[in-house]
């Protein structure tokens, strides 16, 4: 469901060092962009890596800033859409158990996350992580990629056993903590970074970029209008319920739910033009009544046209 963006693997320890003096903190990041701040755990592990306990947050709508560390999250509840603008990487998933999301050090972007959503997150130094990938690539400087709302069961479940001890705040479980820190760092290593990318668990099925490409263009050239599955399907030479189920594979959303998405941000793109009327703007997206198109804006931006247009 999502596509990866690789990083230069010829990454010096110097250029860390200047992205950790000129990033936020990442708890500090987090703690920023989320209604309720990560619940950390009071331990600091080697290399300063810290650990969150679950805790749920709602939605958020927000630009994150570059890192000072890496973020590995996983997730507990039922699922939620979320979605990554970052330069030119646009990544879509859902936020289900046994995936998991990893921001690289030093990355911005814009999120979009629908909540309330369960957690528990890992903050990883760069350091920490390059000590583990010394030991198999001979020193060799390595770099995390993007994942949102990636399928690894592995990783999520060494992040669910580290929350569990980050809960019970005992001493004694320092050595299990440090040696399973050291496990997911290795799963990210042959996994997630410049030398190593896991296939999901099962053969993609979904669409081609181009057919992606191909029926967003067409949702966004007419928004104004109804649209039905079955004139999708044919774009791209499909039964409607082939286009159903690879749409949703390649995308991590429905049909509907992304001509939803096409139509709010077509919306808040007219919003920053304080002369159209609120109603003309639904129209033009596709709502007939402006109680209706209120409605799906909250909950897709968290807010209602109205407050997003007084926050510009």
């Amino acid at each position: 469901m999502s596509s990866v963006n690789n990083m230069n693997p010829n990454v010096t320890a110097e250029r860390h060092d200047q992205l950790h003096s000129s990033h936020r903190d990442a708890p500090d990041e987090i703690s920023r962009v989320v209604d309720r701040p990560p619940l950390l755990a009071p331990v600091v592990l080697r290399g300063d890596t810290r650990l969150t306990q679950r805790w749920v947050h709602g939605g958020f709508h927000d630009y994150q800033n570059g890192l000072s560390g890496h973020v590995v999250m996983t997730y507990y509840s039922a699922p939620q859409n979320i979605h990554l603008r970052a330069g030119p990487t646009r990544l879509a998933s859902r936020t289900q158990p046994g995936s998991i999301t990893l921001i690289p050090e030093g990355h911005d972007g814009h999120w979009d996350i629908a909540g309330p959503i369960e957690v528990s997150h890992v903050y990883l130094t760069h350091e920490r992580l390059q000590a583990c990938a010394d030991l198999i690539t001979g020193g060799k400087s390595i770099e995390l990629i993007y994942r949102v709302g990636f399928e690894d069961s592995t990783a999520a479940r060494i992040q669910e056993l580290l929350s569990h001890e980050a809960a019970l705040g005992d001493p004694s479980s320092c050595l299990f903590l440090e040696q399973a820190i050291d496990l997911l760092c290795m799963q990210l290593i042959r996994g997630h970074s410049s030398i190593g990318a896991l296939p999901t668990s099962t053969p993609r099925r979904g669409l081609a970029g181009w057919q992606v490409k191909r029926v967003t263009t067409y949702m966004r050239d007419h928004l104004d209008q109804e649209i039905g599955l079955q004139e999708l399907a044919t774009l791209v030479g499909l039964s409607r319920f082939h286009f159903c189920t690879a749409f949703r594979m390649a995308t991590g959303y429905t049909p509907h739910e992304w001509l939803t998405v096409q139509r709010i941000e077509r919306a808040k793109a007219f919003l920053r033009n304080p002369k159209l009327p609120i109603t003309d703007i639904a129209l033009t997206v596709g709502y007939q009544t402006s109680s209706a198109f209120a409605a799906t804006f909250r909950k897709i931006a968290g807010v209602t046209p109205t407050e997003f247009r007084r926050s510009l």
